[in-house]
């Protein structure tokens, strides 16, 4: 089974996604589902250096259940910027120190915050050690680089290291 689905996973997630943005469960999609669910991760596998080693399950729940929260408040607070006057608006650039060594917790940490409205991850150094994130509009750099490290790098190392 693990020739087939090397990333069980990933391949979960991959059927699911198609059939939920096809909205149908017809026998066409389930196939097309199957045949990207299997082939997607077959192809990927050379590319990748090494698996994640999730070492800590309930962190990964909590985490998502964190994310999805900022996701949604977010939303409501980049709305408010939108419609509200553009005086208020200060968009930064801000480097993260990086504490994660693990190449999966980066590639999640950058992922989060780019999936996080209002934020967007932009470039990372040569040694890994610091990740530059655009913000629509922070008051305070500091705040959202302390705010970034403690809700999302911390579980991440966690989950990861």
């Amino acid at each position: 089974m693990r020739t087939i689905f090397p990333t069980p996973i990933m391949s979960a997630l991959i059927f699911a996604v198609w059939l939920a943005a096809n909205q149908s469960v017809s026998v066409g999609h389930l196939l097309i589902a199957l045949a990207l669910a299997i082939g997607v991760p077959l192809a990927t596998l050379p590319f990748r250096d090494r698996r994640a080693r999730i070492r800590n399950w309930g962190t990964v729940m909590r985490l998502g259940a964190t994310v999805l929260w900022d996701i949604v408040l977010s939303n409501i607070q980049l709305a408010r910027l939108i419609l509200g006057p553009e005086s208020r608006l200060t968009p930064t650039f801000v480097w993260i120190p990086l504490d994660a060594k693990d190449e999966h917790a980066i590639i999640a940490l950058a992922s989060i915050i780019t999936m996080t409205p209002g934020t967007l991850s932009c470039d990372i150094t040569d040694d890994r050690s610091h990740l530059l994130v655009h913000a629509f509009s922070t008051d305070d750099p500091a705040d959202l680089a302390a705010g970034i490290k403690a809700r999302y790098e911390q579980p991440l190392r966690e989950i990861f290291e």
